[in-house]
């Protein structure tokens, strides 16, 4: 059974952590999943494959919520670049990309998830 508070929690600590991420850049938004990952398992607890579930669910918000801040975003540039057919094809190719991205952030979520539920 998935503990919606336990993903809630790993997500925003994802969010906060995230948004400190940017001052290292690769390896600071892996960092981040991993904490998210692992706030999410070490709640839910339950063991490893527990805690891996909860944080790849946590990981997985992350990511589309940053797949649909950054393709609102990129829909805004292609409008204003190239009208309407831009902004659609603007929005929904870095739209396509964040959902990409967002299963990278899902599987280190994961993994730190699984940490924290063996810890948890």
């Amino acid at each position: 059974m998935t503990n919606w508070r336990a993903v809630l929690l790993g997500f925003l600590v994802g969010i906060v952590a995230g948004l400190f991420a940017f001052a290292l850049p690769v390896i600071g938004h892996v960092g981040a999943g991993l904490i998210a990952g692992f706030a999410a398992g070490i709640l839910a607890g339950g063991g490893l494959l527990s805690g891996a579930w909860h944080g790849l669910l946590a990981g997985a918000l992350d990511g589309l919520a940053l797949a649909v801040i950054v393709g609102l975003f990129g829909a805004t540039l292609g409008l204003a670049a190239g009208g309407p057919v831009g902004g659609l094809l603007g929005g929904a190719s870095v739209f396509v990309v964040g959902v990409v991205i967002a299963f990278v952030f899902a599987l280190d979520s994961a993994v730190g998830g699984a940490v924290g539920g063996f810890f948890g």
